[in-house]
């Protein structure tokens, strides 16, 4: 059974994998790529340097990112291909409940309550889970000056923040893959049988958990 997706959304932690699945995914599937622009964002790494102090322009800079990209994402043309991206918009607000203070967290939701209600939906969206230790290692291994600073701290509120969202999300149907002890970025058999669980198995109800068998 061939599922007729036209957008699907890849979801997770930093360093858990969402951009290079999203990549492998466009590739086999000749579809269309859209990914997140963190690179663009000035605020990033001084953000890592002194969370506190940056918290506020850094979630700005990628909320008014990220809500443009996804008026592109709504143009009439955009679906007609298979579309993957390697976020949701909805996710912002995970980094915010975390960063920002009583405050600015109130005046950020004003913004996004009011851009989140126009972004563009999913037909499926994949959270890709995976153990601090994982994380932490793939952050390691592709070394980006901004990032050594990410403590494991931080990715463990991060990680427990995206579970609690995950765990209460309906607004499309959800899979659940844990990554953990994957590979499939050298493993083609993993990237296989990931892309046979999207493609041909019947979505049933609105969350799959499916774990690579060894």
């Amino acid at each position: 059974m061939e599922n007729q997706f036209e957008f699907i959304a890849i979801e997770g932690v930093i360093g858990v994998g969402k951009t290079s699945l999203a990549k492998l995914l466009t590739k086999r599937r000749d579809a269309r790529l859209v990914l997140e622009e963190f690179d663009e964002n000035p605020f990033l790494p001084k953000f890592y340097n002194d969370r506190e102090r940056y918290a506020f322009p850094t979630q700005m800079s990628f909320l008014a990112s990220r809500f443009k990209q996804q008026q592109q994402m709504l143009s009439k043309d955009l679906f007609q291909q298979l579309t993957i991206s390697d976020y949701i918009f909805e996710k912002d607000r995970i980094f915010a409940r975390l960063n920002l203070d009583d405050d600015e967290l109130a005046l950020y939701d004003s913004i996004f309550n009011i851009m989140t209600g126009i972004s563009a939906k999913p037909d499926l969206v994949i959270y890709l889970q995976s153990n601090v230790d994982r994380l932490m290692e793939n952050i390691r291994q592709r070394d980006r000056d901004y990032e050594r600073h990410i403590s494991r701290s931080y990715l463990q509120e991060l990680s427990d923040a995206y579970n609690h969202f995950f765990h209460h999300y309906n607004k499309s149907p959800l899979m659940i893959i844990n990554t953990s002890e994957i590979d499939f970025v050298s493993n083609e058999k993993h990237l296989d049988y990931i892309e046979e669980q999207i493609f041909n198995e019947p979505i049933r109800g609105n969350t799959h958990i499916h774990i690579i068998p060894d």
